[in-house]
């Protein structure tokens, strides 16, 4: 390598140690560095990994032996657009808080930690079938301004380029900013995003199956409003996957 470049390579490192040491950002007393994601091994194991039984409609975890496929509540009482949800860990207040961290505070140094979760556990089922393209969920324009970057993109691409499944960030539009959904009911969930999102162009889908990709799954508000639109583009089966999922 270049004398002058491998300067230059020594001073860039430099300057991120100093910005970014390598401390896990959790509890700032163990080694973590920028491909962990500034969450170390200890940190780690607190993600609670979602493992059946759960819910064949939404992937909601329930405790205990059941050994027959069955659908919660939740799923019977709601018009859901999907044929499936999974996510990879159950949203408690550790993963939480990652979360909240990452797309509220910008602190992307979360973002390998949350997309190596998601992609641990939705490649293999991935891999099983076959799926035309990942659709992230979209934020609204001024939203997206004021945050920097939209989330479940992000995490979507880090998933795409690892089933080779390809990604289209271009099909569906957010065209209502809508309140956040944390303190909402379930009727409230609905009714707040009910027509929060349009295509975004007239392609026509003719059939293709859709990963639908988003960060965090509470009761598929959010993911059905946006199935029901890749519905009327002409989508086939549609499934969504999160990294976390809300109890």
């Amino acid at each position: 390598m270049n004398p002058a470049l491998q300067s230059c390579n020594r001073w860039l490192e430099t300057i991120l140690a100093f910005l970014y040491p390598e401390v896990c950002q959790i509890c700032r007393l163990k080694r973590a560095g920028r491909e962990e994601g500034f969450v170390c091994g200890h940190c780690r194991r607190k993600a609670q990994l979602i493992q059946p039984p759960f819910c064949e409609r939404c992937g909601l975890p329930y405790p205990g032996d059941i050994t027959t496929a069955f659908e919660c509540g939740n799923c019977r009482e709601m018009d859901l657009h999907f044929q499936s949800a999974r996510s990879a860990v159950i949203a408690g207040g550790f993963m939480l808080d990652v979360i909240h961290r990452y797309k509220y505070k910008r602190e992307v140094w979360f973002e390998p930690f949350l997309a190596g979760l998601l992609v641990r556990q939705a490649t293999p089922a991935l891999e099983r079938e076959r799926w035309d393209m990942i659709v992230p969920v979209p934020l609204h324009a001024a939203k997206q301004r004021e945050r920097g970057f939209n989330q479940a993109e992000r995490l979507a691409t880090h998933l795409s380029r690892a089933v080779k499944i390809p990604l289209n960030a271009g099909l569906l539009q957010r065209v209502q900013s809508t309140r956040t959904q944390t303190l909402l009911s379930r009727p409230q969930r609905a009714a707040n995003v009910n027509r929060a999102f349009a295509p975004r162009s007239a392609q026509k889908l003719r059939g293709s199956r859709v990963v639908l990709v988003d960060d965090v799954f509470t009761t598929g508000a959010t993911t059905s409003a946006c199935a029901r639109i890749l519905r009327s583009l002409g989508a086939g089966d549609i499934c969504v996957w999160t990294v976390a999922r809300g109890l």
